[in-house]
Order: C-alpha cells, then sequence, then structure tokens
C-alpha cells in the first residue's frame, strides 16, 4: 500500500509527540530487531527509532533495507529519527489506520 502525501502528514502530525520507542546501535539491523519492531507495529501501528551515533548504518541505507525487505513503509526521516507506519493485522489495533483510511 502506497501512501498519498496527506496521509503521509496526517501519519507524521501523529508521530510528532511520540518518543523513539527502539534505538539501532552499533549491532545494526537483524532480524531480532526487525521481528521486536513489527511486534511493535502490530500493537500501535506507527513507532519512532533512534540511530545512534555508533550505528554501522545511516537513516537512508536503514530506510532502503526497510522498504525493500519489509511491508514497513518509513514515513518520515529527520536527521537520526525514523517514523515508521504499518497496518496491524488485528483489526482492533487499527486505530490510525481506520483515520487514515478517512483522509
Amino acid at each position: 500500500m502506497s501512501l498519498t502525501g496527506k496521509q503521509k502528514r496526517f501519519l507524521r502530525a501523529q508521530a510528532h509527540s511520540l518518543k523513539p520507542l527502539f534505538q539501532i546501535g552499533k549491532e545494526g539491523l537483524n532480524t531480532v530487531w526487525i521481528k521486536e519492531v513489527r511486534n511493535a507495529l502490530n500493537k500501535r501501528e506507527l513507532v519512532k527509532i533512534n540511530l545512534l551515533q555508533n550505528a554501522p548504518s545511516d537513516t537512508g541505507e536503514v530506510r532502503k533495507y526497510l522498504e525493500a525487505k519489509t511491508d514497513i513503509q518509513v514515513v518520515q526521516e529527520i536527521g537520526h529519527i525514523l517514523v515508521l507506519y504499518r497496518q496491524a493485522d488485528n483489526i482492533k489495533n487499527r486505530d490510525i489506520s481506520n483515520k487514515l483510511n478517512e483522509v
């Protein structure tokens, strides 16, 4: 599912007050980290992550990897912060997705 500009703007507004929930450090991206992020996205649908200075990759590389290898969409990239979105599998956790469809 590709997001329109209005939908991305809505998600950015929703994510403004969020604090980063995950960090990418010297271990970089691995399958366990991606699994944990997916679990969080199933509950929340919108998550901020923070790349630490000792991370082996930059935000651009992480963005390309996540969008190519997973169904997670990167909504925003500012400095060392990424905002990720994925529609929840469970219908009762789709609060943001339901609002997003109205936009």
